[in-house]
């Protein structure tokens, strides 16, 4: 973004150094003005695509994270509970 200012800086002042008549000096000026709001504009959606892609990523890990996260737990409960059940049927047995 910062390249496509200093491109637009750069083309105005090298205009306004340039021997030309004011109204081709204005037409050259509103020129690189278009050229660079379309640069911009390209810039701001390309950027704006990129983000929504990493958030979509983003978000589709944290959901995975999430699903291992509850299977996890789930079995560990498991795993509690029969532990728990051979032990109080052991102290039953004895």
């Amino acid at each position: 973004m910062a390249f496509i200012v200093g491109a637009i800086a750069g083309a105005a002042v090298a205009l306004l150094w340039a021997p030309a008549s004011g109204a081709e000096t204005r037409r050259k000026l509103g020129e690189a003005v278009d050229k660079g709001s379309e640069k911009a504009a390209e810039a701001a959606r390309q950027s704006r695509e990129y983000l929504k892609q990493q958030r979509d990523q983003i978000s589709s890990a944290v959901d995975k994270g999430i699903e291992k996260s509850k299977d996890a737990y789930e079995k560990g409960k498991d795993a509690f509970e029969q532990a728990r059940d051979q032990v109080r049927g052991s102290k039953e047995s004895a």
